[in-house]
């Protein structure tokens, strides 16, 4: 089959029929062995918050943890379905998946052409964090969802004029609010931008906008209030949460808990995403200086310059200032962690994604094949791997320590380092473990005889009469320290020395069913 017949084939597919291949695709990418890694450590506090909310109805928002919506859609699911370490990952696949839908929907509203659409959702679709964090019970992927829905309610509501759109954007906004403190800056950057179209007469709102505003601004506010004060058990934490937020937060940033160079983000890039990076830089190139990107929006002539034309010039400024706000907003923040690189990376998918075609598709397969190669590597290599994307992740020991006390009767553990054990031994599973926190005179247990004692390696037992003392690592993390006298070695190979946190276990010498 040659290219011109491909090429003939491509054009008689419906838009729906190829954006529903690479949502299989994606989902196939984000759902397939959800087992294969063990729970992140907070992964597993926030499947236990969860699971707490389930068999308890005890919930109250803390900013440590974030926002509510999380945990009560978590719930829900474990409600219908039962808790278990698959819907723990299934959620956030299914939502990370369907973004790729929500690329289609921006397509539908006109905003983007066919083809920029469909390579940003194959990009989308194999982005190994896209794929990774949609892999990975935390906040961010669902507030990336909401926000690229608040983004298509806002374009819909412009082009349709309907006041269901309007309704959905302020549904959209309000879940992402309930989700995670920075959801603001999304909010933000879509205000003043979409004003700003307004005050220069680049968009039109229906006659109804005030009316529909008012609507927006009450759905908001309902599902605010309704997650916020934990559905009504809590109603003076609605007005207390945003000054907990921006106090709990500040705090942090002036810490500088897990800091890094306002940089920090780029290098994330440039080790996971620079095909993309390369092309978003050319694809912003060939936007305002080789297609007159700018110019076109100076001087828009209706004779010869379509309204599609002038669309895609103001959504690509959008994607610009987007791109470029969010990477100063999230280079400033103290914090520096991996999963906030996909509210960076989005909009940047979609500079990258711009006219790929003629020559330039040689670059998208390349790019592709770059995105799957690394995708595959980071969420499918079954064991502990040297890579910044896993920040501290629980070691693929810990089966091994789990293996030990599932054979166990009785297990202390006298350490500050424990989880994921609370989510995996949730429920009656606990009975059997002796949980002290600390290490502990071993007079505590005295009368207990248990089959494992688990310590921190920093602050244990020399040794225990009658136990065999073993180490495992309980958690590791990529060890700049260690690997950047051999930058580029590490780059190309992904090996090298790894940070960890160790466990010593102390397994009763005489109980052969431990070994």
């Amino acid at each position: 089959m040659n290219i011109q017949v491909l090429r003939e084939r491509y054009a008689q597919c419906s838009g729906a029929q190829i954006f529903g291949i690479i949502f299989l695709a994606g989902l196939l990418l984000r759902v397939i062995l959800p087992n294969l890694k063990l729970l992140h450590h907070d992964e597993a506090i926030h499947a236990w918050f969860s699971y707490e909310l389930l068999t308890k109805g005890v919930y109250q928002y803390d900013p440590m943890y974030h926002g509510p919506f999380l945990y009560y859609i978590t719930a829900a699911l474990f409600r219908i379905f039962g808790d278990s370490d698959l819907l723990v990952r299934l959620l956030p696949a299914v939502f990370g998946s369907a973004i790729i839908f929500l690329i289609y929907g921006i397509y539908k509203t006109g905003w983007l052409s066919k083809n920029h659409a469909i390579w940003a959702a194959l990009f989308f679709a194999f982005s190994p964090d896209m794929v990774y964090f949609s892999r990975f019970l935390r906040h961010d992927i669902f507030q990336l969802f909401f926000t690229v829905l608040l983004l298509l309610a806002i374009l819909a509501y412009i082009e349709f004029k309907k006041p269901g759109w309007a309704f959905l954007a302020g549904f959209a906004a309000a879940c992402g609010m309930c989700l995670k403190e920075d959801m603001p800056v999304a909010i933000l950057i879509f205000g003043v931008f979409f004003i700003a179209l307004l005050y220069f007469r680049r968009i039109h709102l229906p006659d109804t906008w005030k009316r529909d505003l008012i609507g927006t601004v009450l759905i908001a506010a309902g599902i605010g209030f309704v997650f916020y004060t934990s559905f009504f058990n809590h109603p003076e934490m609605f007005f207390e949460a945003p000054f907990k937020a921006i106090e709990h937060w500040t705090s942090m940033h002036d810490q500088c808990r897990l800091c890094g160079p306002p940089y920090w983000y780029l290098i994330m890039l440039i080790l996971y995403e620079i095909p993309l990076l390369i092309l978003a830089i050319y694809g912003i190139w060939h936007w305002g200086w080789k297609d007159k990107g700018l110019s076109l929006l100076r001087n828009v002539d209706p004779k010869n310059q379509g309204l599609s034309d002038e669309k895609t010039s103001l959504l690509m400024i959008l994607l610009i200032i987007w791109t470029g706000c969010t990477l100063v907003f999230y280079g400033w923040v103290g914090e520096k962690v991996p999963w906030l690189l996909i509210h960076q990376l989005f909009p940047l998918i979609f500079l990258a994604s711009y006219k790929i075609e003629g020559k330039k598709v040689i670059a998208g397969i390349i790019t592709l094949l770059f995105l799957v190669g690394m995708t595959m590597h980071v969420c499918f290599t079954p064991v502990d791997i040297n890579e910044p994307i896993v920040q501290v992740q629980n070691s693929e020991d810990m089966r091994d320590v789990m293996a030990l006390i599932d054979t166990a009767k009785t297990v202390v553990v006298a350490s500050d380092s424990y989880w994921p054990l609370p989510w995996y031994y949730r429920g009656g599973r606990w009975d059997k473990i002796l949980f002290y926190g600390k290490k502990v005179d071993p007079m505590m247990w005295s009368g207990k005889e248990p089959d494992l004692i688990i310590t921190h390696d920093t602050d244990s037992y020399a040794s225990l009469p009658g136990y065999e003392k073993r180490a495992y690592h309980l958690s590791y993390w990529f060890s700049l320290y260690d690997n950047q006298h051999r930058a580029l070695e590490w780059y190309f190979l992904r090996d090298g020395k790894m940070g960890t946190v160790n466990l010593d276990v102390f397994v009763k010498v005489n109980n052969t069913d431990l070994n």
